[in-house]
């Protein structure tokens, strides 16, 4: 970790009767700094941090929001009401650069990886896909397969002009040998609706990669797991001034003035919370690092015994959500073909 500050670790890995029993699963989250506008090294450096989760035994790793690609903090890419720069557009085409395609040789990578180290996986990454970009969680299995990907449904304030939306094809919820596992990205987890689509499909393992790094979002954690009944796994970068690109149109470049390149500008707070409320591991607002515990899966059926959001405590005569999952397309093509047996028979 060359230039970076050495990499701390969080942990809470011994089980109350010293005996660790099938339902209890190691988790670790990764909170590090992406290398902006180098997606083969953010790769290599993902790399090694899952090795290193892995040999600590974990069978499941989290990664932050946009941990590939970089979660652009500061960015301002020329952006202003009937206001356009070119320095900004630049700035987009290197961000955009800097993107994966879905599937493609850098998920390719990641599904190897995850199979080469036996973990479970959920990488957050800036997707393109043509000349769109979408925030997204990325989902590996232990045998490194690809098992699919969540985009962000609703972008916040000005990531939506430059993230597209989600819809609800992309709403996965995947039975592991660990427990199910979901995720929803940074602020969908103040949706309440979309939190209990989650809860409906079972939800158990909740991953919540993030940019929010403030100490009010440690409320926001701690109120789903004890709302969802399930383990939250709450992953943000720890990044300073000087992991960002020099650039005139970035937000902190008053910073530079000071000679401030230690500063830091997402302060992190990963953090690990059971389904029974319990911190296991975590906040850390302190570096990069592992922050990394033991679940045991016994804790959710626990929890559920008095309050089970979708289930005997839920009012479905009174209240009802409707899911639309159909994947939204901006053009759809028919063939003359088709159309023509579409026609009414004379």
């Amino acid at each position: 970790m060359s230039g970076k500050e050495e990499m701390s670790s969080v942990k809470n890995t011994t089980p109350a009767n010293g005996v660790a029993p099938s339902s209890i699963v190691r988790a670790s989250i990764v909170q590090a700094s992406t290398v902006y506008n180098n997606t083969p090294a953010t790769l290599e450096k993902a790399e090694k941090l899952i090795a290193e989760a892995a040999s600590n035994g974990s069978k499941l790793v989290v990664f932050p929001e946009a941990f590939i690609g970089g979660y652009p903090r500061g960015f301002r890419f020329g952006i202003g009401v009937g206001v356009h720069n070119e320095d900004g557009r630049d700035e987009f085409r290197n961000y955009h650069a800097s993107a994966i395609r879905v599937p493609g040789p850098e998920v390719e990578k990641l599904a190897e990886v995850a199979g080469k180290n036996n973990v479970y996986l959920v990488m957050g990454a800036i997707e393109k896909d043509g000349y769109t970009l979408y925030c997204t969680a990325l989902f590996f299995s232990s045998q490194g397969l690809f098992l699919g990907k969540h985009r962000k449904l609703m972008p916040t304030s000005l990531e939506r002009c430059i993230w597209g939306y989600g819809d609800g094809s992309t709403i996965p919820v995947y039975d592991t040998p660990h427990g199910k596992l979901g995720a929803a990205i940074c602020w969908e987890n103040r949706m309440p609706l979309y939190r209990t689509a989650l809860y409906a499909k079972g939800v158990e393992i909740y991953c919540a990669p993030t940019a929010d790094g403030s100490k009010e979002w440690q409320s926001s954690m701690l109120h789903i797991a004890l709302e969802g009944g399930c383990f939250v796994l709450s992953a943000c970068q720890f990044c300073r001034r000087k992991d960002f690109p020099d650039h005139p149109d970035y937000l902190f470049t008053d910073w530079d003035d000071n000679q401030e390149d230690h500063a830091i500008v997402s302060q992190g707070g990963s953090v690990i919370i059971s389904p029974l409320g319990q911190v296991l591991a975590g906040p850390n607002f302190e570096s990069e690092g592992l922050v990394t515990a033991d679940l045991d899966l016994g804790d959710v059926a626990r929890a559920k015994l008095y309050f089970d959001v979708v289930g005997h405590y839920s009012k479905p005569e009174v209240f009802n959500l409707t899911v639309n999952e159909d994947r939204k397309k901006p053009v759809t093509f028919v063939s003359k073909v088709e159309k023509a047996e579409d026609e009414p028979k004379k």
